[in-house]
């Protein structure tokens, strides 16, 4: 039980840490209710018309854990409605388990990330459900990778309920990453550690539009590693391997779920998409690296599999060193992804990987394509960007922005094609979260629309929500106000008007 372990807060304090995590934008916000008509500088465009849902790790209790990660906060999903012009905003949390039972002994009672073995009770469910929010069979699945989701009703955020699909659920985790066919609809899921902690065992799933399962594959991963997002082009599925890895003796001795191996490949699974066996799988090598979120993959007329994605040389999840305590500084400017481009023969023999092909070496992350063109050939990007060379007033910004997660200072657009790449600066006090792309029309070009993002703004210490048009992508068309702030979130995704209907 939790007593046994240190770094352990005083039973019953009612203040959070005094811990860069849990300070300044990063404090935990804790609200819930709504906000019609937020304020808007410009004008939102009249195409634009759905809802953007997204969701942050965002503590209901004070830890007892003191440098407990801000990853292991209870998930609060944010609903942006936007439609004529105008944009409403609620925000509820999940009512998982944790947040329940918490919530009638009026303290925390989880322990660290991922480590049942440091609970102050017992869960059945134990996820927080606080990485990624997707909309699927007219729900909204709250999901984190280490359990099944929490299904919520997508207009009023009330909580369904722990969604298995009506029994059909075969694993005991489901990525938070799970991918929708844009073709056939389907829904291409996965779950790692799918038999319980520090198992090798990757169970993967598709599900039809009408929530029936298509079929089930299990296969073994070659070390016990987080396997946080991954790709799927129309025959293959792709899974990078981050060499975080876990041990079951280690989390029983009450350590991190988590460490980073420098002394193992940067693996990536390659298994056919249908019809598949376990064994079926080809674990490809890459030097050891820690592999960002994927873009997309496709197939080439000769076979080969493209898979774009950005890839760091270095531990982005610093909080989480090797086994000898060893880290790199997030100060030092040594976490730095480039944007790269593998090319893989899923025939080969050969499983070591050509050197990949640099897409770019603007420092990004969160990328994000047209959806509609997932699975196929793409020639538009879109993410965050770290530029130095940016007006950003650091000096200024720096005693209130909080840590634990990456500061990004712009937006960024690439064409895959000439490799020019385009950034919408939102300003010198602002960093920007997780864009989303919205299609202009149904009929428009890949890429032409308008990209959308939370952006934090620690002038005021409020966030906003920017819309940029890709067609004059240097400027915000509009930018809507929060009377509040949202700390850093995970992951969020556009759910237009007509999909919600049409599942309605």
């Amino acid at each position: 039980m939790a007593g046994h372990f240190r770094q352990q807060l005083p039973y019953g304090t009612q203040q959070f840490p005094n811990r860069p995590q849990f300070s300044g934008f990063m404090k935990p916000c804790r609200f819930e209710g709504e906000v019609q008509n937020l304020e808007v500088v410009g004008k939102i465009p009249n195409e634009i018309d759905g809802t953007f849902y997204r969701v942050m790790p965002d503590p209901q209790m004070v830890p007892f854990i003191e440098n407990d990660p801000w990853f292991n906060g209870d998930g609060n999903v944010s609903a942006f409605r936007i439609q004529s012009g105008k944009c409403h905003f609620k925000q509820k949390y999940v009512r998982t388990e944790k947040f329940v039972r918490e919530r009638e002994a009026q303290r925390a009672l989880l322990g660290k990330y991922r480590n049942k073995y440091t609970d102050a009770v017992e869960f059945k469910i134990r996820t927080t459900a606080n990485t990624n929010v997707v909309y699927f069979n007219g729900r909204l699945l709250a999901c984190k990778e280490d359990a099944p989701p929490y299904a919520l009703h997508p207009e009023t955020l009330d909580t369904i309920g722990l969604e298995d699909f009506d029994g059909q659920l075969p694993s005991l985790t489901f990525t938070a990453h799970p991918k929708v066919d844009p073709v056939t609809k389907e829904f291409v899921c996965f779950g790692y550690e799918a038999k319980g902690d520090g198992t090798p065992d990757v169970c993967y799933f598709t599900i039809a539009p009408d929530g029936k399962f298509l079929e089930t594959v299990w296969l073994v991963s070659p070390v016990v590693a987080m396997i946080h997002d991954f790709a799927v082009t129309d025959n293959w599925v792709l899974f990078p391997l981050i060499p975080q890895t876990c041990d079951i003796e280690r989390l029983k001795a009450g350590g991190e779920h988590w460490q980073w191996n420098p002394d193992i490949p940067f693996y990536i699974g390659v298994l056919p998409r249908r019809g598949a066996k376990g064994t079926d799988v080809k674990w490809f090598r890459a030097p050891n690296a820690f592999p960002g979120h994927t873009a997309n993959a496709y197939e080439t007329p000769d076979g080969n599999i493209i898979f774009d994605l950005p890839v760091n040389e270095k531990n982005v999840f610093f909080w989480w060193p090797d086994k000898d305590g060893n880290a790199p500084d997030p100060t030092s400017g040594e976490i730095k992804a480039d944007f790269l481009r593998f090319t893989i023969d899923p025939r080969a023999s050969d499983l070591d990987l050509a050197k990949p092909e640099i897409l770019s070496r603007e420092d990004c992350e969160f990328v994000r394509i047209d959806d509609r063109f997932a699975t196929k050939k793409h020639s538009h990007c879109f993410f965050d960007i770290m530029d130095p060379k940016l007006e950003t007033n650091f000096p200024a910004i720096a005693p209130v922005m909080g840590g634990g997660h990456a500061p990004y200072n712009a937006l960024g657009h690439i064409d895959i094609e000439t490799r020019v790449v385009q950034k919408y600066f939102p300003g010198p006090t602002h960093l920007c979260q997780e864009p989303v792309f919205i299609p202009r029309s149904t009929t428009a070009a890949e890429g032409d629309g308008y990209l959308m993002a939370l952006v934090n703004n620690y002038a005021t210490m409020a966030s906003e929500l920017h819309i940029v048009d890709t067609r004059n992508f240097g400027e915000a068309c509009a930018i809507i106000y929060l009377p509040i702030r949202l700390r850093a979130g995970l992951h969020g995704n556009w759910v237009d008007s007509q999909d919600l209907a049409l599942s309605g």
